[in-house]
């Protein structure tokens, strides 16, 4: 298999289970957070949502530039959340299925205002800022949701929440 055959399946697989930990997000409020330095739970939720959206720039641009005061999507709500998270992974599995494996040769980069944050291959830009980066936040997730004492899914085998304990 290819590196974008092989991908695609990893792709569908996090997505799957990304939507299964937004899933558990509990209503309330969404400006909670676990410590000062944190970000709140809807920041974190709309993060979360938002990183499929990195594969369309990834795939069909040079150059992501964030300009200066640039503002975050902020989930207010699960249903936001998931509402977020639903458009942006199926215009990146879209994406992901027009494109070929030539087009991945080239070069991408993230730019805050004139400074370059990142410049990689696109193809180790799609393991890095998507699927590297959606985990680690969807784990940080599945730490606040176990603060909030909402279940966790499990995400590479059942969780405690999902035998019962």
């Amino acid at each position: 298999m290819t590196f974008l055959e092989l991908y695609r399946v990893e792709f569908n697989q996090e997505m799957k289970k990304t939507g299964r930990m937004l899933e558990s997000i509990p209503d309330g409020d969404f400006n909670w957070k676990p410590h000062e330095k944190s970000m709140p739970l809807g920041r974190l939720a709309g993060h979360v949502s938002d990183i499929p959206d990195r594969v369309t720039s990834i795939l069909y641009t040079d150059v992501l530039v964030r300009p200066l005061g640039y503002v975050p999507f902020t989930a207010t709500s699960k249903a936001e959340a998931l509402e977020r998270f639903a458009t942006c992974s199926a215009e990146a599995e879209a994406a992901l299925r027009s494109v070929t494996e030539d087009q991945l040769a080239g070069e991408w980069a993230v730019k805050l205002g004139d400074k370059t944050i990142t410049q990689l291959p696109r193809a180790m830009a799609l393991r890095l800022v998507v699927l590297n980066h959606l985990i680690h936040h969807r784990a940080q997730l599945g730490v606040y949701l176990r603060l909030l004492n909402a279940p966790i899914p499990g995400m590479f085998g059942p969780s405690a929440d999902d035998l019962g304990h």
